[in-house]
């Protein structure tokens, strides 16, 4: 069971390649408004990010940004500028076009990214994410290198289906920022849902929630799995996710009842018994209970949005 991958996929985390920003001169424009984790890569020349309460930082070549909330920013080609709202980025970031900013030759290429996740799922990773993460290219040779100049290549000579290897690429390099920055900065780490992958005993507990949902776990026989005393799975288990197994795992099911109550024709019979309950009236209390909705109510309103 690879975690990451299943909460990501869970999530609904999809990645879109926006904005190719070509810059030079003296330029900047901001963004107050974002409706998804906003991501940027510097594939030459440089560029100065700024977010409220946070001293500007640099963006050099290789250098890659994700704003999980899509936190309100912007990029300048030096600290202090007029960064005025662009008319035209928004439109730029939704069709992957060609947004020129400054008046002299281009010295500085930005490729821009969305990233968009389910709302309707309480288990996600960006979520918990700080404000912005800033990975910089002397990383210690990652894979993250190699991908964001394979990004640079691709941008440099588009070809055909260049948007959908922008799309992938975008996909990755998700990953491979999340895995850097947690081998670099565990301890910020630390609140987020990545903590549980630092964790040996508590990754793999939620590695046999995650594989079996429908399995009548119980604190007691997830601590006989893992060989561990009860107590010290329940102290582990809430100091690194921030609840017991059991509030976890109801969490989980009901994340997975909603996809599939959004997605599925499945009948509510079907779904209640692939998370674990056996009736139709106690999956309808519980979920009653994790969403504010009866779970008909819930399919009509997520499919009629």
């Amino acid at each position: 069971m690879d975690l990451l991958a299943d909460v990501l996929a869970v999530g609904g985390v999809r990645g879109t390649a926006g904005a190719r920003i070509e810059a030079g001169g003296t330029w900047g424009m901001s963004w107050q408004v974002m409706g998804a984790a906003a991501f940027y890569a510097i594939t030459s020349g440089t560029a100065w990010l700024s977010l409220r309460e946070h001293e500007p930082r640099q963006l050099m070549p290789g250098d890659v940004v994700l704003l999980p909330g899509g936190t309100p920013h912007a990029l300048s080609s030096a600290p202090g500028l007029p960064t005025p709202s662009c008319p035209r980025c928004d439109e730029a970031m939704a069709h992957g076009s060609v947004l020129r900013l400054g008046a002299d030759e281009v010295q500085t290429h930005i490729l821009g990214a969305s990233y968009e996740y389910d709302p309707t799922v309480s288990t996600q990773v960006m979520a918990t994410l700080p404000r912005v993460l800033h990975i910089r290219a002397d990383n210690g040779g990652t894979c993250l290198d190699d991908t964001v100049r394979l990004l640079s290549r691709e941008l440099a000579y588009p070809q055909v289906a260049t948007t959908f290897v922008l799309n992938r690429l975008v996909d990755i390099l998700l990953v491979q920022l999340l895995r850097v920055w947690l081998a670099q900065r565990p301890d910020e780490s630390r609140g987020t849902w990545l903590s549980v992958l630092t964790d040996p005993v508590i990754s793999v507990a939620l590695a046999k929630l995650h594989q079996e949902p429908a399995r009548a776990w119980t604190t007691e026989s997830l601590a006989t799995e893992l060989t561990i005393s009860r107590s010290t799975l329940t102290r582990r288990f809430r100091a690194v996710t921030g609840a017991a197994p059991a509030d976890y795992l109801t969490r989980w099911r009901m994340d997975l009842a909603a996809v599939r109550l959004r997605d599925t024709d499945d009948t509510l019979d079907a779904i209640a018994r692939s998370v674990g309950y056996t009736s139709v009236y106690a999956f309808s209390r519980a979920f009653r209970r994790s969403r504010s909705q009866a779970p008909g109510q819930f399919r009509a309103a997520t499919r009629a949005s």
